[in-house]
């Protein structure tokens, strides 16, 4: 390591080996490899003057890369397609003369960046998927837990973590949907020339039509899709780039609420990420259990998000078939984004699978709210055992104003319900009832064990296959 050089943190620090080899340049420059032995072996099927040895010869060194080599024809060219045309002619002599045969440089690089993505939109399906696995666990196991709810931001009707859970496995489950789209739809450029219009295949074809259109096919099978994109300019088109951080993006912006409201519990003591024995929580205060992890999560998912408008300006600018102010902003924007997603799902997987939930405090929190939420239960009660229901709304009305003063203006617990029981027009209401934290959480549990038999076990199911290799986080 050179600490005399900038260092990007999204591969020192946060994304997977997986995801940053994905994007190496030996991945790379090998797919674009791969590419031009796709093109000779295809032209040589359909008749053109190239030979099996010679398709071999180039096969034998996809992965033979001699970067200094590359360096030096680019400082020479100030081309990247055509050093590394000249590097692999250079370990490849018998078959130089026929690489990247009518192809514009656009067959290698944007081909393989549609590779490239697919790839990496297969690894964040697998990534999700398995956070969604370990907030499942999560979600029954604390179905039956009841905690208050908050809208606002303040005390709401009570709910159970693991309804919450549902509510942050939901969104997901949107994210992931929106991913399998993209999966479903990602084409790949193919063989069309320098503008798209193929005249360059047309021309070393001698005009037969039937044939470029079987090239172009062929290639994209050969590298493993089923159907090129249908027309195309002289690169692949920008909407996909567009459609994937729109993918990433929303995908960040559902791991920054579940980190949120991680943060915000921890905050109240009810919930906690992992917290590894011999961890710092800060340089100068001993005691502190920062939410670090959840808000490394925020952190990165803002940066996602903030990538999106790229590809965007990148798709309005693209003027006719193509101007070059694409290139250096995508070398940029796509892998980073996917290093920090990735980044992002294995941090969230490893706070989802260590959640600590403190009962005894969430218990005690709900209870300090509850008297105010009970208060109509206890009202219809009273209704019950005789009493006039208009005159005990005013009453609980006027010990509510008290109990509330009490709490806010000198800081001592909600005595509401001490109140109550000592008015005689509450005499016969059995409190004890009345003020039990299952009462008033209505579905909460059922709607855990439908989402997760009706929602979830089918993704299971359908994904029961997919996994990624876990990954610890390296700081």
């Amino acid at each position: 390591m050179d600490y005399n050089q900038y260092d990007n943190p999204l591969i020192t620090r946060y994304a997977s080996s997986t995801m940053s080899e994905l994007f190496s340049p030996q991945r790379k420059f090998s797919t674009w490899r791969r590419l031009w032995v796709a093109l000779a072996e295809t032209e040589m099927e359909l008749g053109l003057p190239i030979t099996q040895e010679q398709v071999d010869e180039l096969r034998s060194q996809v992965d033979n890369i001699d970067f200094d080599a590359a360096a030096e024809y680019e400082k020479k060219f100030r081309h990247d397609v055509m050093a590394h045309n000249h590097a692999f002619g250079d370990v490849c002599p018998n078959a130089k003369g026929i690489i990247h045969w009518g192809a514009t440089s656009c067959y290698v690089t944007d081909n393989t960046d549609c590779i490239l993505a697919r790839e990496a939109m297969q690894l964040v399906r697998a990534r999700l998927v398995d956070v969604l696995r370990v907030l499942g666990k999560f979600a029954l196991e604390n179905k039956d837990l009841a905690c208050l709810g908050f809208t606002h931001l303040q005390p709401a009707q009570p709910t159970t973590i693991g309804k919450r859970a549902t509510l942050w496995m939901y969104d997901l489950t949107m994210d992931l949907e929106d991913l399998e789209h993209r999966l479903a739809t990602i084409k790949t450029r193919g063989a069309k020339g320098t503008t798209g219009t193929q005249a360059s295949f047309l021309d070393i074809f001698e005009g037969d039509h039937e044939k470029v259109r079987e090239l172009d096919r062929r290639v994209c099978k050969k590298m493993g899709f089923d159907e090129p994109y249908a027309v195309t300019g002289q690169t692949s088109p920008r909407k996909l780039d567009s459609q994937v951080l729109a993918v990433l993006s929303g995908l960040a912006q559902t791991c920054h609420k579940i980190a949120t409201d991680i943060r915000i519990l921890a905050h109240r003591k009810e919930m906690e990420e992992p917290f590894e024995k011999s961890q710092i929580g800060s340089s100068a205060m001993p005691y502190k259990r920062n939410p670090m992890r959840s808000e490394r999560i925020c952190s990165l998912a803002r940066f996602v998000m903030s990538l999106e408008s790229s590809p965007g300006m990148t798709l309005a600018t693209q003027w006719f078939e193509r101007t070059l102010d694409d290139s250096a902003n995508r070398r940029l924007v796509i892998p980073q984004a996917f290093m920090a997603i990735d980044a992002i799902l294995i941090i969230l997987r490893n706070v989802c699978d260590g959640l600590v939930v403190y009962p005894k405090v969430i218990e005690k929190n709900l209870r300090e709210e509850l008297p105010f939420m009970a208060s109509e239960n206890i009202m219809m009660e009273a209704v019950k055992q005789g009493g006039d229901r208009q005159e005990l709304h005013e009453l609980i009305r006027q010990h509510a104003q008290a109990a509330g003063a009490v709490v806010k203006q000198e800081g001592r617990p909600n005595d509401l319900l001490e109140r109550l029981k000592n008015d005689p027009a509450f005499a016969n209401v059995n409190f004890g009832e009345v003020t039990n934290p299952s009462k008033y959480v209505g579905r909460a549990p059922e709607q855990v064990v439908e989402f997760m038999t009706e929602v979830m076990q089918p993704i299971y199911d359908k994904y029961q296959g997919v996994t990624a290799e876990v990954e610890a986080m390296k700081c």
